[in-house]
């Protein structure tokens, strides 16, 4: 019973794992990480359900009653893609903050960004 729900104790894992990261930490670089994480994880649970048992392409052929939907894994994909694209994103925002401020830990900017109000 167990190993028949594998992926879907792997998707909580990665899950409470990416989420963990994105809250626990200070670093802008590992939040970055722990989304890319996050989004594994459902990336894997939408291919988990979109799976189905006995199911053939959904190509029309004899003998064949049970076909499989492919708009889950055609979604993923193009999840994937989108995905890349806003890690490339944010990893470029980080490199200007540091740029800006020299560090990229979320409490050092506070203090700088604070300091700087309060001065100017």
């Amino acid at each position: 019973m167990v190993f028949s729900l594998f992926n879907y104790w792997v998707v909580i894992v990665l899950m409470m794992a990416g989420f963990y990261t994105v809250i626990a930490s200070g670093n802008l670089v590992k939040k970055i990480v722990g989304l890319n994480i996050f989004q594994t994880s459902v990336f894997i649970m939408y291919i988990s359900v979109g799976k189905v048992i006995g199911g053939t392409a959904p190509i029309v052929a004899a003998n064949t009653e049970l076909y499989s939907n492919p708009l889950p894994h055609v979604l993923i994909l193009t999840a994937i893609v989108v995905g890349v694209a806003t890690t490339a994103l944010g990893l470029s925002l980080i490199m200007r903050i540091r740029q800006a401020y020299g560090t990229v830990e979320e409490s050092e900017i506070l203090d700088i960004s604070t300091r700087e109000d309060e001065a100017g």
